[in-house]
């Protein structure tokens, strides 16, 4: 499995703990069934570290997201945006352009029609703010 994939899981992984507002032990068991140690590594301390520092990832959406407050945003943008940002904040391991363009990827596929620039926006805004890697 590659590491977009894997982060498409974790995307998968947010979006049912956003929906719920509670994390899901047993869905992350099935999720990362089948997955090399790599990958299951990335998506279970990502996973983690989301939970651990979602107010600080909510924060910097709500700042970035030109007046939407984050119940306006469609649950799936919200994921996304949750795992690039978890990921630009936190994780040193991986560029800020990766980040990026994997988050726009997920809302092409995942999103609306509008939805990955909307994304790409909110992302291109973190990144400014903070500077570059």
């Amino acid at each position: 499995m590659s590491r977009a994939a894997a982060r498409e899981t974790l995307f998968k992984l947010v979006y049912e703990y956003t929906v719920r507002n509670g994390r899901d032990d047993f869905t992350l068991s099935l999720m990362t069934n089948g997955m090399n140690d790599g990958d299951i590594e990335y998506v279970k301390s990502s996973y983690d570290g989301i939970i651990a520092n979602e107010k600080e990832i909510f924060d910097k959406i709500g700042k970035n997201s030109q007046g939407f407050a984050l119940d306006r945003i469609y649950k799936v943008d919200l994921a996304i945006l949750t795992v690039a940002i978890y990921e630009i904040l936190f994780r040193d391991d991986i560029p800020y352009s990766v980040s990026a363009n994997e988050a726009t990827e997920l809302a092409k596929k995942y999103s609306t029609d509008k939805s990955y620039a909307f994304v790409n926006g909110i992302l291109a805004s973190v990144i400014k703010e903070i500077g570059t890697k």
